[in-house]
């Protein structure tokens, strides 16, 4: 039987030599980068996601835009704008 979705997780085949390198962001850069994230869905969905990203230190509550209804009935949403330059892994 043929699958009517596909899976868009990553061939496990892979090996990590044809991983794509990613590069770290250069401190050189004076202006700050911006990102900006978008939750869209219901009032429960986005709510709970926000809290998720929370629980994994991601963003506060507090950082996120209040809900905003959206043209779809039932649906809402909420933006996060970051800093990504101060954001660097370490």
């Amino acid at each position: 039987m043929q699958l009517k979705y596909r899976c868009f997780v990553g061939d496990m085949a892979i090996t990590n030599t044809q991983t794509p390198q990613i590069e770290p962001i250069s401190p050189q850069l004076q202006e700050p980068e911006k990102i900006k994230h978008i939750l869209i869905g219901s009032h429960k969905a986005v709510s709970n996601t926000i809290q998720v990203l929370q629980q994994l230190g991601y963003a506060d509550i507090q950082d996120w835009s209040p809900l905003l209804a959206t043209e779809n009935s039932g649906e809402v949403m909420s933006v996060l704008i970051r800093d990504i330059t101060n954001h660097t892994p370490g």
